[in-house]
């Protein structure tokens, strides 16, 4: 699943691709990948004569800002955008196409079909599914050490199962999470709740360099991730820890174990990411 380097990516591709283009018509051709409005056919008249502002990104999900709507989309497991000439044979798995009067066409190409896509009033993303309880954005500003330990304290929960959950930090996932935690040398099963000030500002240092390092990078393509140009990223040559199991570690030379923790396969180096002493949630 593409996390948030991968979905930053997409998101800068495409406003170099079609910011400023007006959309004249909508083609739907898989339904579900529509939650509002239900209907896809209201989606597409709603769109119509619409022009595309620019794209953000909120944690995983990217916005589509238009004259008065904003398109909230998933790309879930999947899911990516490109953009064509209306001339270009369509692929197979391309289940919504936005056509715009430039003749170019923006393709919504999904062949796990989980991709999720929201019409919603300009001004109102945030009120409500799927945005309103997404947790801290980490590539801000007001994303401190702070904020971090005070969604942190008081958790017995394992600090990697804290970290993926999207309400408590939004936008990272198991690969960026397996990384954060073997630079900041944290083990992860240790309580959430059980860091020091300098492991805090260690962990919260370290998600904030790893995300910028891999957006840098253009994200990870560890299996169909490309950007909306069809390019594939290059931070997964810098992983030191996800993917590596049986590996000898960078540092210390220790094979990497992997575990499951919360349900999601989990790399660490048992050397350089020892168990908390106070012990951790089991």
């Amino acid at each position: 699943m593409p996390e948030l380097p991968e979905v930053e990516t997409v998101r800068r591709t495409l406003n170099t691709l079609i910011t400023g283009k007006t959309i004249e018509r909508v083609t739907v051709s898989l339904p579900r990948i529509i939650r509002r409005p239900e209907d896809p056919l209201l989606f597409a008249a709603l769109l119509e004569g619409q022009k595309v502002r620019n794209i953000e990104r909120s944690g995983k999900f990217l916005r589509f800002n238009l004259d008065g709507w904003v398109i909230v989309s998933h790309l879930r497991m999947e899911g990516r955008y490109g953009l064509y000439a209306s001339s270009d044979p369509v692929e197979k798995h391309t289940h919504v196409i936005f056509h715009f009067t430039d003749g170019t066409e923006l393709r919504y190409r999904d062949v796990r079909q989980f991709g999720t896509m929201d019409l919603l009033p300009a001004g109102e993303e945030f009120a409500g599914a799927p945005l309103l309880k997404l947790g801290l954005e980490p590539l801000v500003p007001e994303f401190t050490a702070d904020a971090l330990g005070a969604k942190l304290e008081g958790k017995k929960t394992r600090l990697k199962t804290v970290l993926l959950n999207q309400e408590i930090v939004a936008g990272i996932g198991n690969i960026y999470v397996d990384e954060t935690l073997f630079r900041a040398g944290l083990h992860p099963e240790r309580a959430a709740g059980s860091l020091s000030r300098p492991e805090l500002e260690r962990l919260h240092r370290c998600i904030v360099d790893i995300l910028n390092e891999a957006v840098a990078a253009g994200g990870s393509s560890v299996k169909s991730y490309v950007n909306g140009q069809g390019e594939s990223g290059s931070f997964q040559d810098q992983h030191r820890i996800y993917g590596r199991k049986g590996q000898p570690c960078h540092t210390c030379g220790t094979p990497i174990e992997r575990i499951v923790v919360g349900g999601r396969g989990t790399h660490y180096c048992p050397t350089c990411q020892k168990p908390h002493e106070g012990g951790h949630q089991a």
